[in-house]
């Protein structure tokens, strides 16, 4: 019990000094909590939650910009702030970097498995031909399609059916987020908004 207070404690002034703000959890529609209700459950480390801080980005307001190496997402706000999330991301050998526009996005997805994806992983080939959004697709609850001088690079932000893997190298180059933040992402996020992967 002590020791459960004092990591609360510690944990509420370093959150405190850091000017850590929690944000709130956006409207679900009807569909959101049915799909949610059948994603496996995991508790997300402290400090992959959302929360508002001061940017360390410098970047425009509503830019989205992907930390690979801390596992951050933070999207711009106006007064120097920004919304940082925690993320998965690609594997060392499947990363991907680079300045894109989001150019589409989407709720519950359809999810089509690209041809070098499914060469790797042979297991994938019977969904070739798609997959129709819901609790069991792996982009989850929202996507937001990266694109590269108006091609589509193929990468996306999206929501994740395996929530375990928040602020791990575990994806084949897309950033995954929790259903609830990608959510809250895409309700911030204009088409057209610029997306800095570092």
């Amino acid at each position: 019990m002590k020791q459960t207070f004092v990591t609360v404690l510690g944990l509420s002034i370093l959150l405190g000094a850091c000017q850590y703000k929690t944000v709130h959890a956006p409207a679900l529609s009807a569909r959101d909590a049915e799909y949610m209700a059948l994603v496996p459950n995991f508790e997300t480390q402290i400090t992959h939650l959302p929360y508002e801080i001061n940017d360390p980005t410098g970047e425009e307001p509503g830019t989205i910009v992907v930390d690979t190496t801390e596992k951050f997402l933070y999207f711009v706000l106006p007064n120097k702030k920004a919304i940082r999330y925690g993320v998965a991301t690609g594997d060392e050998a499947f990363g991907w970097t680079g300045t894109a526009v989001m150019q589409r996005k989407a709720e519950w997805p359809r999810w089509t498995p690209p041809a070098e994806m499914i060469k790797r992983w042979p297991h994938l080939a019977p969904r070739a031909g798609g997959m129709e959004g819901g609790p069991d697709n792996p982009l989850g609850a929202r996507a937001l399609y990266l694109y590269q001088d108006g091609k589509d690079t193929l990468y996306r932000i999206h929501g994740t059916n395996e929530p375990e893997t928040i602020g791990r190298s575990a994806s084949s180059g897309c950033i995954r987020m929790r259903n609830i933040d990608a959510i809250d992402l895409y309700n911030r996020a204009a088409v057209g908004g610029k997306v800095i992967v570092r």
